[in-house]
């Protein structure tokens, strides 16, 4: 996925100058068939690196380019991703094209959102319910048989491309993908989360992927039927939790969608848990909002309080993503969706806070009314978890 970079200036290596000089031509393209002549050369590099797992040329590339030439970082950053998540099997004499796709989905918990194994059954009936509202009628799909937390997602390129093409071989073999329960990483605890389904679909080459490239649906009635049919299949899977399907989409959009659903989910959320663990409405809460800087503007963080006192009982973390920064209305769209939420009273505070942690524990620190810091505490409630809030 596209992220913000910090410019490096040691050297590189010859396959990473090379990389940077075809994207630069691409980017700096003046027509359609330029464009394909760049774009072929691009390709096979990028295929060479991940198949060599030269994780380091890829990424040591898109940082020189952060800094030097946005356009062909973006370029660049669509070309990775492109190729990690997709490719071309050949299988019994016919040439196939493979997506990896993710399907994202938000939750929210008093208790521990759940991440593991998913039952074969339950696969079966997800699989069903994805080819019939989701996925073009030609599409064999393959899931691996994990509900996946965002730390046990593949961490770099190379991770994804392998997983791709591991779901890839499955989606032509008409199995499903065994994980290996054992190495996933431990998964963190937040009050709201996102958890994933990934999986594979194959089709002929140049074939339909999606039900809305066939021409009898949209993403919006893809996504309600989804919804519908396929939501109920997650209940079992997310005991205790309240949750909201996404639509199913290629592996790196539907994260990067999922990121940022999650901000106004987990804000909403907030206040659900708040009005349920303290027995009090939303409008006797106070919303504080306000802007962390580290070298620039990184995130907005929110703290909840009551409204009649300096108290700060929960935080919320709002990130900056993609090409957000300070002139885009990003306090403007918290304060709407927390007005949304019930709270009357929404302060926003014009200071820079430094982009802090707590040194002992390591927690995000939060706006108070007083323009201060601090840490979130819930006041002593016998039936109050201890959670953080996403």
């Amino acid at each position: 996925m596209k992220r913000s970079r910090f410019s490096s200036r040691k050297r590189i290596s010859t396959d990473a100058t090379e990389l940077g000089r075809l994207a630069t031509g691409l980017a700096e393209a003046g027509g359609k068939l330029e464009d394909s002549f760049w774009e072929i050369r691009l390709a096979e590099l990028v295929d060479k690196l991940l198949h060599s797992s030269a994780e380091d040329d890829l990424n040591a590339a898109l940082d020189r380019l952060f800094d030097t030439h946005a356009a062909a970082h973006d370029d660049l950053a669509d070309m990775i991703e492109s190729r990690a998540e997709s490719c071309v099997m050949a299988h019994q004499g016919q040439d196939f094209d493979i997506l990896l796709f993710n399907v994202p989905l938000l939750a929210w918990s008093r208790f521990s959102i759940p991440a593991g194994a998913i039952p074969k059954s339950t696969l079966q009936t997800l699989k069903v319910q994805l080819g019939a509202h989701v996925f073009a009628g030609k599409a064999q799909i393959a899931l691996a048989d994990y509900l996946y937390s965002p730390d046990q997602l593949p961490r770099t390129f190379v991770d994804t491309w392998q997983l791709m093409r591991e779901l890839g071989a499955a989606a032509l073999g008409n199995q499903e993908l065994k994980c290996d329960v054992a190495t996933m990483p431990e998964t963190n605890r937040f009050l709201s989360d996102t958890r994933y389904v990934v999986g594979a679909i194959a089709v002929p080459r140049g074939a339909a992927l999606f039900r809305w490239n066939e021409g009898d649906s949209t993403r919006e009635a893809a996504l309600k039927e989804w919804v519908k049919q396929g939501g109920p299949s997650f209940e079992p899977l997310l005991t205790g939790c309240a949750f909201q399907p996404l639509l199913a989409d290629a592996y790196h959009a539907a994260c990067r969608f999922a990121d940022s659903a999650s901000r106004p989910y987990s804000l909403r959320a907030s206040v659900a848990f708040l009005q349920t663990t303290l027995g009090q409405p939303a409008e006797g809460l106070r919303a504080v909002i306000g802007g962390f800087h580290d070298q620039r503007l990184e995130e907005y963080r929110v703290g909840f309080g009551p409204r009649d006192s300096d108290a700060t009982y929960h935080g919320v973390v709002w990130p900056l993503l993609g090409a957000e920064d300070e002139t885009n209305d990003i306090a403007g769209e918290i304060e709407a969706v927390l007005r949304d939420s019930g709270i009357k009273e929404v302060v926003t505070l014009d200071q820079q806070f430094p982009f802090e942690f707590c040194d002992d524990c390591g927690a995000p620190l939060y706006p108070n009314i007083e323009g201060d810091a601090v840490h979130a505490e819930l006041p002593e409630l016998n039936n109050a978890p201890s959670q953080t809030l996403h």
